[in-house]
């Protein structure tokens, strides 16, 4: 999504350090002036720190003061952050030299516990005005104020969005409250009253907010529009590109994953917001991706020895497999129930429920589905590798916990298998669940396509029949969590009815990193016999 993006001349070209640059001069162009360069969702997109890093030793070399902001979601994503629970991230952060960050979603993915014991080290102010503990008292300083070489005082004020209590495991975040709608417009008018009073020059929120409608009433352009005070948004959480609101709001949003860097220019002199745009890290020339920013050389070599580290780690082999493991697609687990798609069900299913509490239904109404579009390789008997299961699942996916009615439930099957025994991507692969796919009955299609899809969704239910859930017969009107992935919580394939739902939580643990947790800890090394064959949790008629 890209909303108010305007093109800049001066910086839509590569970045070129020589006397060509855009930046040289005899002069030092921003002199007297402050730059703010932020980033957001990062995601674990580490080799992107070395980027900013040279950005921002050349706005100095230019003579600007120049603060680093990060608005959240620094410490999932990628294997390079979630092998050490999102500590190498605040370590690449440090390195970097932020100055202050507020926190994301996702930063909950590992528990409270972990993320206290990761910030800990954190060489950067943490900031966040609408989280609290038990006591209510915010869990990390709601605002600070930076003082420039030249005296300027900028406020920040930092906010996470409400969705992290459905979007993290409510068993890793007991007790801790996030504030929404009106009172986050209350605690954020606070704030700039306090940062005003203490004498800011300047008051930015950095919000992880986004703007997707779902998120209503607590995105930033709703605290925009029902607070009066602050001079700029720094925006994350939506992975929206932006250099403004719909509506011509101060927000400024990167994207993910280093797709951008946030500049914002401040006069020092006159005390104001003179420039905002985006710089781009790299782009695609006929295939050959060009660097727009060049690394910074420290930075990057840090980077480099913690992606070394983890690709060590992952050509490893940590477990042996007694049996072949089918990840063909038709007939695979496109068309049919296969034993790796049962083991990855199984292991994302084990994942969740091993710690209790996760849940707010009983464990015997959790079940387990797996696209079997996203299941992209075999596994041959013998040594099997951490790259095995990463090529298995190279999407870096993550467990998502949805909950649904019976009836969504059996639309959602119903619809992943409406071309049954026509391959499908989102054809399921289940743990927790038996039913029956009777293919000698029509599909009824709805007259129109889901929203935003190619697919028809179900007018009745004709085909679909659950035999049981974790041998208990299924009950239309009860409520099941569904343990599967981001992709298919947000509607992926044909699973609209898992979209609708506005109850839900992603766990932010990658699907590899569950499989092998599971095959090492639950079954001690060893894909057994038990996988041999498919369990006969799917029955097709023909």
């Amino acid at each position: 999504m890209v909303k108010g993006m305007r093109k800049l001349a001066t910086l839509a070209i590569l970045f070129v350090f020589t006397i060509t640059s855009v930046f040289a001069s005899d002069a030092l162009p921003f002199e007297g002036k402050t730059v703010i360069l932020h980033t957001n969702d990062v995601h674990g997109s580490i080799a992107g720190y070395a980027n900013l890093a040279e950005l921002r030793n050349e706005y100095e070399a230019q003579g600007a003061d120049v603060i680093l902001v990060d608005a959240g979601d620094f410490s999932q994503g990628t294997t390079y952050v979630s092998t050490s629970k999102g500590a190498d991230a605040v370590t690449m952060m440090n390195i970097t030299g932020y100055d202050v960050a507020t926190l994301g979603n996702h930063e909950f993915d590992y528990g409270y516990a972990q993320l206290k014991d990761n910030l800990s080290k954190a060489e950067f102010q943490v900031i966040c005005a609408d989280a609290f503990d038990e006591s209510g008292n915010t869990i990390y300083p709601a605002s600070t104020i930076i003082t420039t070489d030249d005296d300027l005082d900028i406020g920040f004020v930092g906010f996470e969005t409400p969705e992290a209590q459905t979007k993290a495991n409510p068993a890793l975040i007991k007790g801790l409250h996030f504030a929404a709608g009106d009172e986050l417009y209350t605690i954020a008018q606070e704030n700039i009253d306090e940062l005003e009073a203490e004498g800011a020059d300047l008051i930015i929120a950095i919000s992880h907010l986004g703007v997707d409608a779902e998120s209503a009433p607590n995105r930033s352009t709703d605290l925009w529009a029902n607070t009066t005070g602050f001079d700029f948004i720094i925006d994350g959480h939506s992975h929206t590109v932006m250099t403004e609101g719909e509506n011509g709001e101060p927000i400024q949003s990167t994207g993910t994953a280093f797709a951008n860097i946030g500049v914002i220019v401040i006069d020092n002199e006159t005390k104001t917001i003179e420039d905002n745009f985006l710089q781009s890290v790299s782009h695609d020339e006929d295939g050959t991706t060009v660097y727009d920013i060049p690394n910074d050389v420290q930075v990057s070599g840090y980077a480099q020895e913690i992606m070394d580290r983890v690709n060590g780690e992952y050509n490893i082999v940590f477990a042996q497999s007694l049996v072949d493991l089918n990840g063909e697609r038709d007939p695979g687990n496109r068309t049919e129930e296969t034993n790796l798609g049962s083991l990855i069900a199984d292991a994302i299913m084990w994942t969740v429920l091993k710690d209790e509490g996760s849940l707010t239904v009983d464990n015997a109404h959790a079940l387990a589905i797996v696209n079997g579009g996203g299941i992209r390789a075999s596994i041959s008997a013998g040594s099997v590798t951490k790259k095995d299961i990463n090529t298995v699942l190279p999407f870096g996916n993550t467990i998502t916990v949805v909950y649904v009615t019976g009836t969504e439930l059996l639309e959602a099957l119903e619809a992943s298998t409406y071309c049954t025994p026509t391959a499908i991507g989102g054809f399921p692969q289940v743990s927790g669940i038996e039913f029956t796919v009777d293919t000698t009955k029509p599909y009824d299609a709805n007259a129109e396509t889901y929203p935003a899809s190619t697919y028809y969704g179900p007018a009745s239910i004709n085909r679909v029949t659950i035999n049981n859930v974790n041998g208990e017969p299924f009950d239309i009107n009860a409520t099941y969590a569904v343990i599967t992935n981001d992709f298919m919580a947000a509607g992926g394939d044909t699973y609209y009815a898992f979209a609708s739902s506005t109850n839900k939580f992603d766990t932010g643990i990658p699907l590899d990193e569950a499989v092998m947790a599971y095959v090492t800890d639950q079954l001690s090394g060893v894909i057994g016999e038990e996988y041999a064959q498919p369990f006969g949790r799917i029955h097709i008629v023909k």
